[in-house]
């Protein structure tokens, strides 16, 4: 019989997050609703009509605050298992904010209230700015927390190796997650690996060798090593009842339960759970771009790319300009790729490499940089021109592919566009990246570009087909302006 350990506490670093989110929220509503009230009335007293006793919007303000900042709290807003995860977090307080006014507006409408509707109009988008951007910047002081090594949560890994070193290596390389696998428990104590996952720095297995992990060893290891989070990984040799049981247990030691599906590269709108005969069933729904996703798309690709033309005309003048003068060589350069479903096409970029690039290229493939060797890179290559050197930098030589959107020919955002000789080197699964058009920024340019491995890269544009979503096209391009400017894996 377990005893239970009511003296388990969250780790202090979690009650001073989630007190951070507060602070934010707080300072966010009520800048927002001061600002609103400086917009919209300046320094006048209007008032509100309720009845005999007219109410001065300042007031009408303070109990909006009020009630925004504590609807966050009962909504669960600023909930433990949201700490870390942006997207969820930002979307369970954008949907709070709107359910808030809607009841507002339901509440003004059905009991008569004259309320200003410029008022409303400004508070919501005020608010939602500030709220996001608060949450952001209490997100990133988390985040370099977490790589520094700190607000870290201790994490016991279950289940069958490899399966745990797989997951023990995920949680490695992404410490923004925030578990740090201090252990395992599995049914070896000779981590013989495959080559894929050597070099994996595996923590001490609690379990000895021969034996079986039993759901009240595995809460005593908890117990002894002061586990907060067990991850039982898709492999975990335990029965239904058991994970039943070590619910139950973890519950009454305050331990997060975390079980690991074993799917990989699925976003999570298109993931959903299912009760079905009493159990626990969750459904993955079939990627598919319809028809008016599919317009959607192409409406703001052609929307984006005209008026990024419009905009950055003059500088794309300047830069035909420095290119033409640098060794009177052809302005653009034109090079075949290979766009949806396998048509080719005609990529331009503005000339970053000497007019005999091509022909020097076979000179120089055993010095390729690039990993994985379908791709080729090098980090100082002799070929590229002293202008397209900066113009790499920063991406400015792939502004004439703006007309390739226009022409139908690419995407704003996409996966990269690869070269025949490269789709002639594909695996049979790597094709399904040519599914989309390929675009001029993607997951590939905002998580490293040239430091990619091909396995890397693939991955990144497989995930993107899988999951496409507008959402997500708005994410990249707002990413990618940051890695352009910051130069992240630009050569």
């Amino acid at each position: 019989m377990l005893k239970k350990n009511l003296s388990v506490r969250p780790a202090a670093w979690r009650e001073r997050y989630i007190a951070a989110m507060r602070r934010a929220d707080a300072l966010a509503v009520a800048g927002a609703l001061a600002l609103t009230q400086l917009v919209r009335f300046g320094s006048g007293q209007e008032r509100l009509e309720l009845g005999p006793v007219p109410v001065p919007y300042w007031a009408v303000g303070i109990a909006l605050a009020a009630a925004w900042w504590a609807f966050l709290e009962l909504r669960g807003a600023r909930d433990v298992r949201l700490i870390g995860y942006g997207t969820e977090e930002y979307r369970q307080v954008v949907s709070t904010t709107l359910v808030l006014f809607g009841g507002l507006a339901i509440a003004s409408y059905a009991l008569g209230i004259p309320m200003a509707r410029g008022y409303i109009v400004a508070a919501l988008p005020t608010g939602l700015v500030l709220l996001l951007a608060g949450r952001s910047l209490v997100r990133h002081r988390l985040i370099r927390a977490r790589r520094a090594g700190t607000a870290m949560t201790r994490t016991l890994v279950v289940g069958r190796v490899p399966g745990v070193v797989e997951m023990v290596r995920s949680l490695q390389e992404h410490p923004e997650s925030g578990f740090a696998p201090v252990a395992v428990y599995a049914p070896s104590s000779s981590f013989v690996l495959p080559a894929s996952l050597a070099g994996v720095d595996v923590p001490p297995n609690l379990l000895p060798a021969g034996g079986r992990p039993g759901v009240e060893d595995i809460v005593a290891a908890c117990r002894e090593h002061r586990i907060e989070t067990l991850v039982l990984a898709a492999s975990a040799p335990l029965s239904s009842e058991e994970v039943r049981h070590l619910s139950w247990y973890l519950a009454d030691e305050h331990v997060r339960l975390v079980l690991d599906t074993g799917l990989t590269d699925v976003a999570g709108p298109r993931i959903h759970t299912q009760h079905l005969a009493g159990l626990p069933l969750i459904h993955v729904s079939t990627p598919r771009l319809s028809r008016s996703r599919l317009l959607l798309k192409r409406a703001v690709d052609v929307a984006g790319a005209a008026t990024a033309l419009l905009l950055l005309a003059p500088v794309m003048a300047v830069l035909a300009l420095i290119v033409k003068r640098h060794d009177g060589g052809p302005v653009l350069f034109a090079q075949e790729r290979t766009g949806l479903d396998g048509r080719p096409f005609r990529m331009l970029k503005f000339r970053s490499m000497y007019p005999d690039a091509e022909e020097r290229k076979a000179a120089l493939m055993a010095q390729n940089d690039a990993k994985g060797g379908v791709l080729f890179f090098m980090a100082d290559d002799p070929r590229v021109t002293g202008p397209g050197k900066w113009m790499r930098k920063y991406s400015l030589d792939e502004l004439p592919q703006f007309l390739n959107v226009l022409r139908g020919e690419m995407s704003l955002v996409g996966p990269r566009p690869p070269l025949p000789s490269e789709v002639a080197r594909y695996e049979a699964h790597v094709h399904r990246r040519l599914r989309v058009k390929p675009g001029i920024t993607g997951l590939w340019q905002v998580s490293g570009r040239d430091d990619l491995d091909w396995d890397q890269a693939v991955r990144l544009d497989l995930y993107y087909v899988e999951n496409w979503s507008p959402v997500q096209d708005l994410v990249i391009l707002a990413r990618t302006v940051r890695a352009v400017v910051a130069k992240e894996g630009a050569h």
